[in-house]
């Protein structure tokens, strides 16, 4: 599973200094949010389907033990069946027992981050099966051996030259890396093979239909459909939180999704599946499979003030706007989710001791929850876990509280107050250490003014 080497503050600055991830950065994200603009203006009704959306989530988190049941039913009722997995170790276990007893060497994936979450490829591989990726993106990283750093695009930080020179390295292949639709054209040879080959297909879900058992995914390539209906088993991963109660709230989501996500009206492929091939039908799997993971899931939805993030749909709108993930990219961060979501999912999931500066990353600036298809209120949700990480270790805040004391101190003093403004003017370009010198590191010092606010105030008023 993700797991990082480096302390996040080391990685943020060597994020910082990369240029190709900076070039590769603001090439692709300013597209994203443009796209998704224009979608969003032309629907009048986009903040009511917002809200309902955010009714719709939350009334199944509130009562998802009951609604997983109604899944759970259906799909059995059907033909399929279903595992609850409690840790990511027994969500791996269950998908090695089925490759195990159809005595499957290889896998193709559509996309998938519950996969990446319990780490599934690697413990595959462990076991003499061949995981391949089939998503363009995903496949990219994998031949690079790397996680995704987006959500919605996993490849988001590698350039054409990046792809180009990595085809060479690993398929053997001289790539012009302006040629875009050519280096498409191979990947696509090259993973057909192994389509006709897989003895599984495994996928992730955007959301399971309670009432219907209805399975639905959603994609641009073509790959998850050729996954989830050539080989003869399929194997669905997916979240408890994705769950929604009925056919008709698809309608809903659907049209948040695909606007959200890629600033597409509807995705170009919307698959829905309901159990296994039945008598008579041409293509589908002899047997399906879904693999609902609690893997932390259940202390989040137990916790009030924080269940809110169970409501993502994983449509990425709020890392393409956040400022701090469009400057470092999603491999900083110390978990497979990454941004303002990743932000508030990876301390609930792993603790925050796992990296307790994560909530502090963020500007607070709004744009997630502006963004955000379910309207959740993450600036509210990082405050939380902020708040939450301060109380269980204030050893690591004692210089912070002791400045917030001084800066309180002076407030009330009004000549306290005029001296450190003048001490700060004067040695404020000149100071270079303490958390000044770390804000200093990656942005401009402002220009010191000629005069201070109250003295321009008090030149105005006389």
């Amino acid at each position: 599973m993700h797991a990082q080497s480096q302390p996040f503050d080391q990685r943020i600055d060597v994020a910082l200094h990369d240029v190709g991830l900076q070039r590769a950065m603001s090439g692709t994200l300013p597209q994203f949010i443009a796209v998704r603009s224009r979608v969003v203006a032309q629907m009048p009704d986009w903040e009511e389907l917002r809200t309902r959306a955010n009714a719709i989530k939350r009334e199944t988190i509130e009562n998802l033990p009951r609604y997983l049941d109604q899944l759970e039913a259906a799909i059995t009722a059907r033909g399929g069946k279903v595992f609850r997995a409690a840790t990511p170790e027994a969500a791996n276990k269950y998908v090695g027992e089925v490759m195990d007893r159809r005595q499957a060497k290889i896998v193709v994936k559509s996309k998938s981050m519950a996969t990446e979450e319990i780490g599934l490829n690697h413990y595959l591989e462990a076991r003499g099966v061949e995981p391949v990726e089939t998503d363009l993106g995903e496949y990219i990283i994998q031949l690079a051996g790397q996680t995704p750093s987006h959500i919605v695009a996993p490849a988001i930080h590698m350039t054409r030259f990046d792809v180009a020179e990595l085809f060479k390295e690993k398929l053997a292949a001289e790539m012009d890396p302006n040629d875009i639709t050519g280096m498409t054209a191979l990947a696509r040879r090259v993973l057909r093979e192994k389509f006709l080959e897989a003895g599984v297909g495994i996928s992730g879900a955007n959301f399971a239909v309670a009432e219907s058992g209805t399975i639905v995914i959603v994609e641009n390539e073509g790959n998850a459909r050729l996954s989830t209906s050539v080989p003869p088993v399929h194997i669905a991963v997916m979240g408890m939180e994705k769950v929604i109660p009925k056919p008709a709230d698809l309608a809903i989501f659907l049209k948040l999704l695909a606007r959200s996500a890629t600033g597409q009206k509807m995705s170009s492929y919307v698959s829905f599946i309901t159990g296994p091939r039945r008598d008579g039908e041409p293509d589908g799997p002899e047997e399906f499979h879904l693999v609902i993971l609690d893997c932390g899931r259940g202390k989040i939805l137990k916790d009030p003030l924080m269940r809110e993030a169970l409501y993502c749909i994983r449509c990425g709108a709020c890392l393409n706007v956040c400022p701090v993930y469009r400057k470092i990219g999603g491999h900083a961060y110390p978990w497979v989710y990454s941004g303002p979501i990743g932000k508030i999912l990876s301390p609930q999931i792993q603790g925050l001791d796992v990296e307790p500066t994560l909530p502090f990353a963020s500007s607070l600036c709004g744009a997630c929850r502006d963004v955000c298809p379910v309207k959740i209120r993450i600036p509210e949700l990082l405050l939380e876990l902020r708040k939450r990480e301060t109380e269980q270790a204030p050893q690591r805040h004692k210089l912070e509280k002791l400045i917030f004391r001084a800066w309180a101190w002076a407030m009330q003093r009004p000549w306290a107050y005029s001296l450190g403004s003048l001490a700060g003017r004067v040695a404020g370009d000149s100071i270079s250490f303490g958390p000044v010198g770390i804000w200093k590191k990656t942005r401009e010092w402002p220009a010191t003014p000629a005069r201070s606010f109250r003295e321009e105030w008090e030149r105005r008023r006389k």
